[in-house]
């Protein structure tokens, strides 16, 4: 008995051995395995009364984050350009167009004193500013012909002046309906060269002149010239430009007509991708190129017909035979080159750098874009250069836009020598030189390869 339960116990602990050994083998031996990772669990907020929400484990058949037959999610879109440059667009103000009568400098202007009819809203075009006296606003017609959008124009009436001055807007409100549509007139003069009297708007509203009578603005007496008046081109600029009621304006010359369509073309293309390639917005302007035609022929409205016309030699770039590093634009290969299209796309972007560095381009824009000095005026040139040079040092991108030109009235201009004006060109470079590049130094300062 004895004998049979000592083999028992011996035969026990021969089988805790074998157990044990197996053990050891497989929990110490081998190597580790690395647990499941498990689920996040969410935390609890110290207030003890709070109770943590429920984990969204996923169901079978369903793919997990790190899953990866799940779909890559979709690159986010590019920006577009109006996203990207012009994020207040969209919230622009729109003012109406009330008559304001104000004293600028030296001079008294009648802002809105003739509105147009019809006004769009600030963010949907563009507002084509220019300026003239009475004689030359018989372009207001066909540049209004081919901009069909607003024209915000300046008009000088020194004295004696401004009764011819309102007899040819009422001529051209009456017998040109796209004129009273679209144009809105801003009539200012010297306050030592003041009408006799400035009657209502309305008054002028309800004149119906005769279209079969000659135009008023074919009078060749005028009180600017009986009384030498120079021409204040850069009061002018300013003034149609601050009463422009639309975001981007076109600060333009009256008789520099558009290509057509251009409001929707621009519109458009703010709807698309930037051409810069800068990542953080710069400051730019869109510039239009500018185009001569001979006497005789008709002004192209589209690119199409413009190149036809340059092959032939009817058509040249503007002022090539008077200031021809005035409107060298940069990239005029790759503009002639490029297709016409129902768009508007940027060709180039520059600099006002040398060899461009007299460069003074006709460009679209915004309120923020630098004004002009108004003590240059028309007969002593050189009357834009100060608002490139400060373009210029505040590192300005000019992108030459494609489908999009300005042409002149026909007829190519050519030098010819003025005594007269040639003295005033010489005052007002002495003026430049002596007193205003100092000036605009100490403002914005100096940049390399940007010269006055």
């Amino acid at each position: 008995m004895v004998g049979w339960r000592r083999s028992a116990l011996v035969r026990g602990s021969f089988l805790l051995n074998v157990v044990f050994a197996l053990y050891v083998a497989v929990h110490v031996a081998a190597p580790p395995r690395l647990l499941a990772p498990r689920a996040s669990l969410t935390l609890i907020h110290d207030n003890l009364t709070a109770s943590p929400e429920p984990v969204d484990y996923p169901t079978e058949g369903e793919p997990t984050i790190d899953d990866p037959s799940e779909p890559p999610a979709p690159p986010t879109p590019a920006p577009t350009l109006q996203e990207k440059v012009y994020p207040d667009l969209h919230t622009c103000h729109t003012p109406t167009l009330t008559f304001r009568p104000a004293l600028h400098g030296t001079h008294w202007v009648l802002y809105n004193y003739v509105p147009a009819d019809t006004q769009p809203a600030c963010n949907e075009s563009v507002t084509y500013t220019t300026h003239a006296d009475f004689t030359f606003l018989d372009n207001v017609v066909p540049l209004v012909e081919r901009w069909r959008g607003p024209v915000s124009a300046a008009v000088f009436a020194p004295g004696g002046d401004f009764n011819t001055t309102l007899r040819t807007v009422a001529f051209l409100r009456t017998c040109r309906p796209l004129v009273a549509k679209h144009v809105t007139f801003h009539l200012f003069f010297p306050a030592d060269h003041m009408p006799n009297h400035v009657p209502p708007t309305a008054q002028l509203l309800a004149q119906r002149p005769s279209c079969s009578t000659p135009p008023p603005y074919l009078a060749t007496h005028t009180y600017k010239r009986a009384h030498n008046l120079t021409y204040p081109v850069n009061i002018a600029r300013n003034i149609a430009r601050r009463a422009a009621a639309t975001y981007f304006v076109l600060a333009s010359d009256v008789e520099l007509y558009p290509s057509l369509d251009f409001i929707n073309f621009f519109m458009d293309m703010m709807r698309r991708q930037d051409a810069s390639r800068a990542a953080a917005p710069t400051r730019r302007v869109y510039v239009l190129p500018i185009f001569e035609v001979k006497s005789g022929f008709r002004p192209p409205t589209t690119k199409a017909a413009l190149v036809r016309m340059l092959k032939r030699g009817s058509a040249i770039p503007f002022h090539k035979f008077v200031c021809p590093q005035c409107h060298k634009v940069p990239g005029m290969r790759e503009w002639a080159d490029s297709n016409a299209s129902d768009t508007v796309n940027v060709v180039m972007v520059a600099k006002r750098h040398p060899p461009y560095h007299h460069w003074e381009p006709i460009y679209v824009g915004t309120h923020l874009e630098p004004l002009y000095d108004e003590r240059l005026s028309w007969e002593g040139r050189s009357d834009k250069m100060t608002q490139m040079y400060v373009m210029c040092v505040l590192d300005y991108e000019f992108h030459v836009l494609d489908n999009a030109f300005l042409v002149h009235r026909p007829g190519i201009k050519r030098h010819r020598r003025d005594r007269h004006r040639d003295l005033l060109t010489a005052r007002q470079n002495a003026l430049l030189h002596s007193k205003i590049t100092p000036e605009l130094h100490t403002i914005y300062g100096k940049r390399g390869m940007c010269f006055l």
